[in-house]
């Protein structure tokens, strides 16, 4: 039998031909840890007698999560981070310079075919650039950043074919959530999912970094995409680095085979409390929100933020709804701003963040009241992540928000239309 994609990454950096199910030590080409989970690498880094990291071009960190910090002990751990990175010559992305599954890519760390490891659970986003991109805990980050290696047990991989037309009115976003419905939260614990498809091939980057990003909330591994020529321009506006793309054989040994055709489905909404409570905007019509958050390292894109301002030009948040907005980087803020869509949000009612992860873990900037109910672009709805466990969340596409923000209530954005291929 071949080769699946993360049996082809895994065994290039293993130095051997490796199937799943096989324990492999592999080089790194790239690590990361957040300001909620750095402290914890560095303190496990500095346990392990290291005194510099393996390659100071092959690490960094940003400060996203809660930034800018809302009190003094997170105000401490970010100088402590400061200090680290000044002290060991790595690259450090600030407050303000964006969500790390954003600026990473941005500045080029990512290419096809490598292997990353970042103290964060969303790093499968990078999947949709063709690499083999996981979460890992800060200890075994650490261990990355002192020896430029890891241990992986190869996962099994499941491959889903997504097919037919995409709806007026329907995203990658709509398109993820109906999959992790389909399969549940634990439908690919440990497994590579390979996405593939017409439905696949037809989304921008925006979208397919929206169902790399989410592969983790069915238990995934990793997300993996092939490169093509849409990955390739993006690429190039972004790094010289040279690299190649790895896809998988024919005869692949794949687990599962899954189809899904898209052509008749709604817009899509994980309901509270569980990321897979998935349902067509059909059964929850109507239900009051009171507080709209677009943004996240899921929807904070530029697409998404376009999407949403084409609902809201000429319109007005409805009243007692409080719709926050976070770009996912500076890079996308700015050009938000350039192109008036900024301008747009914040006429019709928008309070525009800083560039970060804005309310989205609940430790600053937007925690909802007792018994309010959200929609949010996010990738995550269990009771709490927003910072009150006595509020009910729900998760949808940034159509779907803006509609909802306008009229006060879960809405259908269909009626609205707007271009969906992003």
């Amino acid at each position: 039998m071949g080769y699946t994609i993360a049996e082809k990454i895994l065994g290039q950096h293993s130095h051997r031909k490796v199937k799943a199910g096989d324990a492999a030590v592999c080089d790194i080409d790239f690590c990361f840890s957040q300001d909620g989970t750095s402290e914890l690498v560095i303190d496990s880094f500095s346990s392990l007698g290291k005194k510099r990291v393996f390659d100071k071009q092959k690490f960094c960190i940003t400060i996203d999560h809660s930034a800018p910090s809302p009190r003094l002990s997170i105000s401490d751990i970010h100088q402590k981070l400061r200090r680290f990175s000044q002290e060991q010559g790595t690259l450090l992305f600030d407050a303000g310079c964006g969500i790390c599954h954003q600026v990473i890519p941005e500045a080029g760390f990512i290419l096809p075919g490598s292997l990353v490891v970042g103290a964060d659970s969303h790093t499968c986003t990078y999947g949709a650039l063709n690499a083999f991109a996981c979460g890992f805990g800060s200890t075994d980050v650490a261990v990355a950043l002192a020896s430029g290696k890891n241990w992986f047990r190869v996962p099994q991989t499941v491959k889903l074919i997504v097919k037919g037309n995409l709806p007026k009115g329907v995203t990658a976003k709509d398109i993820i959530l109906h999959i992790i419905g389909q399969l549940g939260a634990n439908g690919c614990t440990y497994m590579a999912v390979e996405f593939s498809g017409p439905v696949i091939d037809s989304l921008g980057m925006d979208g397919r970094f929206t169902i790399s990003n989410m592969a983790v909330e069915m238990g995934a591994k990793c997300a993996l995409f092939c490169a093509d020529e849409k990955t390739l321009r993006w690429l190039k506006k972004r790094t010289k680095r040279k690299f190649k793309a790895v896809g998988a054989d024919r005869d692949a040994d794949y687990k599962e085979i899954k189809e899904f055709d898209i052509s008749k489905l709604s817009p899509q909404l994980a309901c509270p409390h569980s990321v897979d409570n998935v349902v067509d905007i059909e059964k929850v019509l109507g239900t009051k929100i009171d507080l709209a958050y677009l943004g996240t390292c899921t929807n904070g894109r530029l697409g998404d933020l376009a999407q949403a301002a084409q609902i809201l030009k000429e319109r007005r948040v409805k009243p007692g709804v409080t719709f926050i907005v976070a770009a996912a980087s500076k890079e996308i803020y700015l050009q938000a701003a350039r192109l008036k869509i900024l301008e747009v949000l914040s006429r019709a009612g928008a309070v525009v963040l800083p560039a970060g992860c804005g309310p989205c873990v609940g430790t600053h900037a937007g925690v909802p009241a007792d018994k309010q109910t959200v929609i949010s672009t996010a990738n995550r709805n269990f009771k709490g992540r927003m910072g009150n466990p006595r509020a009910s969340i729900f998760l949808g596409s940034p159509l779907t928000l803006a509609a909802s923000a306008v009229e006060g209530k879960i809405a259908d954005p269909r009626k609205y239309f707007a271009d969906t291929r992003r």
